[in-house]
């Protein structure tokens, strides 16, 4: 159990708004199958905007929230699923863009879909001990970039967005705290969600197949594994917190899409009303998708301080990931 409070949290959209009206014309589907396959009605797609740049604009936002200003961070993450370059770190590029006037700490933790969890969970260690007093965790993260318009139930999902969030060991006299946190890797799916190109192995250099560098998932494949493991993943998690499912006031899943959530929620015993469910709006933001849904429901008044939330999702890997907050 460690001591955490989020005092501030902002989001940038970039401008383009694409309708799955949209998206079925596009890829030459009957008119409402978008939404329908996805539960998106809008998703919003970078138009010109970096990665670092909306990552940057996020940032602003959470630090106006959190009342400080860049000279009061300590330390900047990237928890973000996609990089806007192999190198520096995305972190750095935001930290170009926010222009400290201090040297500041900025690295990357990465765990695709999970990394704003995991950058959580990792963080929380480190301003719980008194290393850094606040620290920044920026997802930013641009599918659109990277969707094959050959494997459309996977292209309608996805969509771009930024969010930020500021944390704080919290002050005696205040309840906000994690209490426990688990992820667990299953790397017999390790090949159902890929972008093979980029890296070392398959170099633009020597590689041109361009499928290789588009997003490539097996969603049926990742379904199976997970509904196998979700359960003994969930019992641990709460024992870990010495809590039951009743008394879990909210869940944030990953907005993987509105038929997974929903299975996912009745698989581990969530009624539909306590879940935050926001992919209608944005579609799938990858990593930013979790705060996302977590920024939406604190500026809404659904999540309010001393609840518990439980922030639950997959991720490439296999990776299933959760941490649960008291807010």
């Amino acid at each position: 159990m460690r001591k955490i409070k989020i005092i501030g949290m902002g989001k940038y959209l970039p401008g383009k708004a694409v309708l799955s009206s949209e998206i079925d014309k596009r890829l030459g589907l009957s008119d409402g199958w978008t939404e329908k396959k996805s539960g998106v009605y809008k998703r919003y797609y970078a138009n010109g905007e970096t990665a670092s740049e909306m990552g940057a604009k996020a940032a602003q936002k959470a630090l106006e929230d959190a009342g400080l200003t860049l000279e009061g961070i300590d330390c900047i993450v990237s928890a973000s699923g996609t990089m806007e370059q192999p190198i520096p770190c995305t972190a750095s590029l935001i930290h170009e863009k926010l222009k400290p006037k201090r040297p500041i700490p900025a690295f990357d933790i990465n765990s695709t879909c999970l990394s704003f969890v995991t950058a959580l969970d990792t963080m929380s260690y480190l301003v719980d001990s008194g290393k850094y007093r606040h620290v920044l965790l920026v997802s930013s993260d641009i599918a659109s970039i990277g969707i094959n318009p050959m494997q459309k139930e996977s292209y309608v999902l996805f969509g771009d967005a930024a969010v930020a969030c500021v944390i704080r060991r919290s002050s005696d006299g205040e309840e906000s705290k994690i209490r426990a946190s688990l992820m667990y890797t299953h790397s017999e799916g390790a090949r159902f969600t890929e972008i093979r190109g980029g890296g070392t192995h398959l170099h633009p250099n020597d590689h041109s197949v361009k499928e290789d560098f588009l997003f490539d998932m097996d969603g049926k494949a990742i379904f199976r594994l997970s509904s196998k493991v979700i359960n003994g993943f969930m019992d641990e998690l709460l024992d870990q917190a010495s809590l039951s499912t009743e008394e879990i006031d909210w869940l944030v899943p990953h907005q993987a899409s509105g038929m997974a959530m929903r299975i996912l929620a009745g698989k581990i015993g969530f009624e539909s009303r306590k879940m935050v469910n926001v992919i209608k709006n944005y579609g799938n933001t990858i990593a930013a998708s979790i705060p996302l849904a977590l920024h939406d429901a604190i500026q809404n008044n659904q999540i309010r301080r001393g609840q518990k939330v439980l922030l639950l999702g997959t991720s490439a890997g296999l990776s299933l990931g959760g941490l649960i907050i008291e807010y």
